[in-house]
């Protein structure tokens, strides 16, 4: 991979880490234990209060498994070894990496992994 491109991946790369690790941050107070006090709350608020914890934690569990990619990524870039596949070494397609600079396999194996689930 060119240096440049190289470079430019591993900028996007740091700066939606650092989004994520901004928005951990804000979403910690969302994640505290629910008062769900009858006598202030009714039913269906409580239900929608439970129902956006749910979809908090969904993000939050989304967010935690992109932050891995990342952060596995750039070490590939130190390592020399980013942009190869991480299952069968072969190099990822430039535009894969182009949509998504944190993807860590090939597009044939992303397929064989979504055929076999």
């Amino acid at each position: 991979m060119e240096k440049t491109k190289l470079e430019a991946c591993r900028q996007r790369l740091e700066e939606r880490l650092e989004e994520i690790l901004k928005n951990q941050a804000f979403s910690k107070e969302e994640n505290s234990p629910l008062e769900l006090d009858q006598a202030r709350v009714g039913r269906l608020s409580r239900m929608d209060a439970m129902q956006q914890r749910a979809m908090s934690k969904a993000t939050s569990s989304m967010l935690n498994a992109e932050k891995n990619r990342i952060e596995i990524a750039l070490k590939r870039i130190k390592a020399n070894d980013y942009g190869y596949c991480m299952h069968c070494d072969e190099e990822i397609g430039p535009g894969r990496l182009s949509v998504d600079p944190s993807i860590l396999i090939c597009i044939s194996c992303a397929r064989l992994a979504e055929s076999s689930a």
